[in-house]
């Protein structure tokens, strides 16, 4: 479902606290990603989130980050390595 995150250039330190339905990963006690047992969020810039929510049915929008992220029913709508790149923003964007 969601790609090795040992295996994406650009993903440093992380934390992983798993809650009662969900694993959370945090840089800096900051979410970047959420893992639920049928979707993943991720932050996302709002212009890039409603791109990819007209383009897929798959991508909404996130309940966790709200407006700052997307939620993913991961299909084959997206690629793993569109999903690498958009855990990658996620890391890079928890610093901003």
């Amino acid at each position: 479902m969601v790609p090795d995150l040992h295996e994406i250039n650009g993903i440093g330190d992380y934390e992983e606290r798993p809650e009662k339905d969900r694993m959370l990963y945090m840089k800096d006690d900051k979410t970047f990603l959420v893992v639920n047992k049928n979707t993943i969020e991720v932050r996302c810039d709002h212009e890039l989130s409603k791109n990819l929510q007209e383009k897929y049915e798959s991508v909404m929008e996130s309940r966790y980050f709200g407006r700052g992220g997307i939620e993913i029913v991961p299909t084959s709508q997206l690629t793993k390595e569109e999903l690498a790149d958009l855990i990658r923003l996620s890391y890079e964007l928890t610093d901003k």
